[in-house]
Formats: C-alpha cells, structure tokens, sequence
C-alpha cells in the first residue's frame, strides 16, 4: 500500500493554531492516520464533496474528513501522491458542510 506524503496549507495551519492544544494532538494524529493511506476512498469519515464551491484555494474534487466537530477539507495529486489540506475548521451541530466551506 503507497503511503502518500501531507503538505498543510499556511491557512490550514493558523486555523489549527486556533484550536485547543489538546485537540491539535488528535487532529493532527487523525489527519496523519487517515490521509497517508487510500485518503481518496470514502469511509465513514472521509466523503467526496460534490458541487461545493469552497472559499479557501483548493483542485477538485475536495474531501472532507470528520473528526468530532472539527472538519479537515483536503485535494489530493495522484502524480505525485501528495495530500494537500486546505482547511480545517469547526463545524456546530446546526450549521451544514456548506456553511462553514
């Protein structure tokens, strides 16, 4: 199984700045875990958005990862294997995927 390499947005960073220390932890394990391997396979974390249009710069199709209420958007190159996370942001129980892009 191919391990594909990360590459973090300077945007995607100041919002994970943003978030309690704690919670980086696990982010930023989840986000390793997931996104190394088969990051475009869709699970019960991880869905193809179809027909969003974000407002962070991103190659479609972009991908969302769910980890509790935090959101992770990513693009993926399969030239070189490389995941590139755009966004990651809160997402409130009443506010749709749409609504926070």
């Amino acid at each position: 199984m191919d391990v594909y390499l990360l590459e973090i947005a300077g945007s995607a960073r100041r919002e994970l700045a943003e978030i309690r220390a704690f919670e980086r932890t696990a982010i930023a394990r989840e986000i390793q875990e997931q996104l190394t391997r088969e990051p475009t396979v869709p699970t019960r974390k991880r869905k193809l958005l179809e027909g969003v249009k974000p407002t962070f710069e991103a190659k479609p199709p972009v991908w969302e990862l769910r980890i509790g209420e935090i959101r992770v958007f990513y693009d993926v190159d399969e030239g070189t294997m490389t995941v590139f996370v755009r966004a990651i942001r809160w997402k409130p129980p009443h506010k749709t995927t749409e609504e926070i892009l």
